[in-house]
């Protein structure tokens, strides 16, 4: 059995974000699709005393652009993230577990969106959260079709056995056509996660995988396997 999901790369992402690549074989950026304004392709969430406040990247208006093709403005975006990154967080109970890592991030130049995210991506899920997830790139693969036939014709290049979508994708799925390809189709879910002791109330599960580090350090990984959560 091959486990498969297929997402475009996002921006710090939250927490259920690394839950799909914790379920898989094998994740594969998607990121020879179009662009999106105002997504999470370049921005997310921080928690902060005065409710969740949003990290937007600046990339510019033109949405004539796959999202491998974004650059990151360059604007003074990183020092600002840092700042409010460090603003609300270094009295976290594990700040000194990911600052370093953080601080070292936004201080590198990035000329795309894709690889800065796909890098943070990356980096989490394999030396904080410790998930053995295999990483793949759909630009690797010489897809053809759109929607659903490019999905399928890149899951049958890996080899899949079953595909783990996000429920977005339901309005646009034939699942009828990965049932005659023998690919098990199955949704994922993000219902249940436990709580865990957030700087700020109201709790908010939707903000940044950042916010769940700093408060959990080394247990953050018990707040997305909710199988195995406290």
């Amino acid at each position: 059995m091959k486990r498969v999901a297929i997402l475009q790369s996002n921006y710090i992402p939250w927490k259920g974000y690394f839950d799909i690549i914790r379920k898989v074989d094998l994740f594969v950026f998607y990121d020879d699709v179009q662009y999106t304004k105002n997504d999470w392709r370049n921005r997310n969430m921080i928690a902060t005393a005065k409710g969740p406040q949003w990290l937007t990247i600046p990339c510019g208006t033109d949405l004539n652009r796959l999202v491998c093709e974004v650059r990151a403005d360059k604007a003074p975006w990183r020092r600002k993230h840092w700042a409010s990154i460090e603003q609300n967080y270094r009295k976290a109970p594990h700040w000194d577990y990911f600052a370093p890592y953080l601080r070292d991030f936004y201080g590198r130049e990035w000329e795309y969106l894709s690889d800065l995210n796909q890098t943070f991506i990356r980096d989490v899920s394999r030396n904080v959260l410790g998930f053995g997830t295999e990483f793949g790139d759909s630009r690797d693969y010489g897809l053809s079709g759109a929607k659903g036939d490019r999905v399928l014709d890149l899951l049958k290049q890996t080899g899949a056995t079953h595909y783990l979508s996000g429920p977005a994708a339901k309005s646009y799925i034939d699942e009828s056509a990965f049932e005659r390809e023998g690919i098990a189709l199955e949704w994922m879910d993000y219902s249940g996660y436990p709580e865990y002791d957030q700087r700020f109330a109201p709790f908010s599960h939707n903000v940044s995988i950042v916010d769940l580090i700093f408060c959990c350090g080394p247990d953050a990984p018990d707040y997305i396997r909710r199988e195995t959560a406290p």
